[in-house]
């Protein structure tokens, strides 16, 4: 007999997307919600900018709720899964999409601004996984998924720190994704290249022309294009893929 047919809805799914305020992290909430799921939008200062967030979900007659916290600090991180967990019974889905920049060359790379972007970048993708993965355990299901990126297996100058926690954020994935793939959980990653977010709008005209030169497909991504690729990866559908990396840049890294 064929398989059953899986389900590529989230229909009755709990969610919790950090760095949710606004970019990337934003439609990835959004769509989300559309898949069926509800959704906490977490953020560390964007609280205005996350409300409006629930608030767009909410017209749309789905649930969802803003949480504040610091990911990279361990009482927060671990009350964020608990204030989920709390309010809605369970947690099935975690999407690790908080993350900052602090761009300087090496050799004037302070220790300061290496230790900021890996504890958020990182720290803070590690201690969401360790508090949600045992609710997942117990449910025998769920989905991770972390957000990298295309810098995390190319490099680029300037972001040493960007790229080695983005870089760590996918052997975190693999090593992950053996540790619970037995539980019926997946944990996967996405590495966006050159989106249309406020880094890639700031850019100079001559700089985004290069840039747009070296990627076959002709166009910067949107933020769309990452957020249906975390939302398939979070559906049944998706169910046997896991310790991935999937680039969604274009071409780029090809």
């Amino acid at each position: 007999m064929p398989d059953k047919r899986p389900t590529s809805n989230l229909d009755g799914q709990i969610a919790l997307v950090t760095g949710a305020s606004r970019g990337i992290g934003e439609v990835i909430a959004l769509r989300l919600a559309e898949a069926g799921a509800s959704v906490a939008v977490s953020y560390h200062t964007g609280a205005e900018a996350a409300h409006r967030v629930v608030a767009k979900i909410s017209e749309e007659h789905k649930e969802a709720i803003a949480l504040g916290g610091d990911v990279s600090q361990e009482e927060d991180a671990k009350l964020l899964v608990s204030r989920v967990v709390d309010h809605w019974g369970r947690i099935d889905i975690l999407v690790n999409n908080a993350g900052i920049t602090r761009d300087k060359l090496l050799i004037r790379m302070s220790a300061e601004d290496w230790d900021e972007v890996l504890n958020i970048n990182l720290r803070g993708a590690f201690l969401c996984t360790r508090y949600a993965i045992p609710h997942m355990v117990k449910q025998r299901h769920g989905r991770v998924v972390n957000t990298s990126s295309i810098v995390g297996l190319s490099g680029n100058p300037g972001q040493a720190n960007y790229a080695a926690s983005k870089a760590g954020l996918i052997g975190f994935t693999k090593a992950t994704a053996r540790e619970v793939a037995s539980r019926n959980i997946t944990v996967n990653a996405v590495a966006p290249g050159y989106i249309t977010t406020s880094m890639v709008e700031h850019m100079p005209p001559d700089l985004q022309k290069s840039v747009l030169e070296r990627i076959p497909m002709g166009r910067f991504g949107t933020p769309g294009d990452v957020a249906e690729t975390v939302v398939f990866l979070c559906t049944e559908a998706a169910g046997y893929i896991t310790g991935q990396a999937i680039s969604i840049d274009g071409g780029l890294a090809v």
